[in-house]
């Protein structure tokens, strides 16, 4: 028999390894090849099953993302802050105090911790937070709207990630949509003439994921809020993507931000605590005091609220926001805004690593995108380091050699572009390179 020290496998562990090890023999001998089936064979193949499981990362895993988008979605978005990271880690590790106020020794509010950053940022008299701004839009259609009408403009039917519709958001919510306008034109007059006895609010939804250009036309906020209060309506307003004020962040424009449509008189204003905040994934609900109070009475608000880890992280990502630190300690911020000329050189001292690995690299002038919803027809100049064939052998097409390192160990993400793989270092951290020059060489089975 096999001897050797080892520590002893969970006992569900050896029962699965030596179940799949006579079901492997059984069906080879069903299918007519030859398989040992002795005792000894059976558990070296149930070791070696036992060994894979054990060495198993898991399915979510650390990549290097060297695509350029710096919010991508398939990639888990905003990476977090260090001290965001430190916060969650500190509070996953034991009990906190999520709804408990040490000073009076009572129970306290949940979001007691985020809630005076929120209004200190955008200027909104009160905050809420639930778990993404799907949920954010959907309770507050529900709580503010449900058995009513709310006017949305059809040029702001949107579609967001993973195939959800504004239509069905509604449907859920048991608010009914009311549609003005056209596609690429919606004035005041418009929401003006859609107003009725059962109307409960306007909505206004930013187009975060596509823009139509051209000959358009749209109400302001302030004109679409003070017809809402004229009329003793809500004024909701949906921006998505979660930039908090102008400027935060830089080298972002033309983006709605929370405190603009806070002092437009919206009576909530749905964000994002990830994407252009570089948070944690959570929807943030900030305005007037009745919205909010009415939105945190409904009972959707237990099912949809965040859990402790999210809570930490989005409190010390708005703590660097809110002391002048962002600009500096958010990786999106500092990937959004990385100067060209910083790009360039890190492009070249990758290129040259490459080079001296024997692969066909040079540096490319290319296009780096936000991602995640935000600024679509705004791309970035950057510098992108491209990869001509030959490939390294066995790997014989960009798209088998991207492969390869997509199942490497860090798994690398790059671009596949016109017959080439490009490596941006916008969406790399410098700490990144070492173990990407490394994954390269490895995948390409270079000496």
């Amino acid at each position: 028999m096999i001897k050797g020290p080892r520590s002893l496998p969970p006992v569900n562990a050896v029962l699965d390894a030596v179940r799949a090890a006579l079901a492997e023999a059984r069906a080879a001998l069903l299918e007519g090849r030859g398989a040992a089936t002795d005792p000894d064979t059976l558990a070296r193949r149930a070791l070696v099953l036992i060994d894979r499981r054990e060495a198993d990362p898991g399915r979510l895993r650390p990549v290097l993302n060297a695509t350029g988008i710096v919010l991508h979605t398939g990639l888990g978005r905003a990476p977090w802050a260090e001290e965001a990271v430190e916060r969650a880690s500190a509070v996953a590790r034991g009990f906190c105090n999520l709804e408990f106020e040490l000073e009076e020794g009572e129970r306290g509010r949940r979001t007691s911790g985020v809630v005076p950053l929120i209004r200190e940022l955008t200027g909104a008299e009160a905050a809420t937070v639930v778990n993404n701004n799907a949920a954010a839009t959907e309770l507050a259609l529900r709580a503010l709207a449900a058995g009513r009408e709310v006017v949305v403009s059809r040029g702001e039917l949107i579609e967001i990630g993973g195939g959800f519709r504004l239509p069905e958001v509604f449907e859920v919510s048991g608010a009914r949509l009311r549609e003005v306008g056209t596609t690429n034109k919606t004035r005041l007059d418009d929401y003006r003439r859609a107003l009725g006895p059962n109307t409960a609010a306007l909505l206004r939804v930013h187009p975060s994921n596509y823009r139509i250009v051209g000959f358009t036309e749209q109400a302001p906020l302030p004109d679409l809020a003070r017809l809402a209060h004229d009329h003793g309506l809500w004024m909701i307003d949906d921006i998505g993507s979660g930039a908090l004020a102008p400027g935060l962040p830089s080298g972002v424009d033309g983006e709605p931000t929370a405190a603009e449509g806070i002092a437009a008189g919206a009576d909530v204003v749905l964000f994002s605590g990830d994407k252009l905040l570089g948070g944690p994934q959570c929807g943030v609900l900030a305005g007037a005091a009745p919205a909010i109070r009415r939105i945190e009475a409904d009972p959707m608000m237990r099912a949809l609220r965040v859990d402790k880890t999210t809570l930490a992280a989005l409190e010390a990502t708005l703590r660097l926001v809110r002391d002048g630190r962002g600009p500096d300690r958010l990786p999106v911020w500092r990937m959004i805004a990385a100067p060209l000329e910083e790009l360039a050189a890190r492009a070249e001292g990758l290129s040259l690593a490459f080079r001296d690995l024997g692969l066909n690299a040079s540096v490319v002038a290319a296009e780096s995108q936000i991602g995640g919803g935000s600024a679509p027809v705004r791309p970035i100049p950057t510098r992108a380091v491209r990869v001509d064939p030959p490939f390294p052998p066995p790997h014989e097409t960009e798209r088998a050699w991207a492969r390869a390192l997509r199942l490497g160990d860090p798994p690398v993400v790059a671009r596949i572009q016109a017959g080439a793989v490009l490596f941006d270092p916008r969406t790399l951290a410098v700490t990144d390179e070492p173990p990407l020059i490394e994954a390269v060489r490895i995948i390409g089975k270079i000496d």
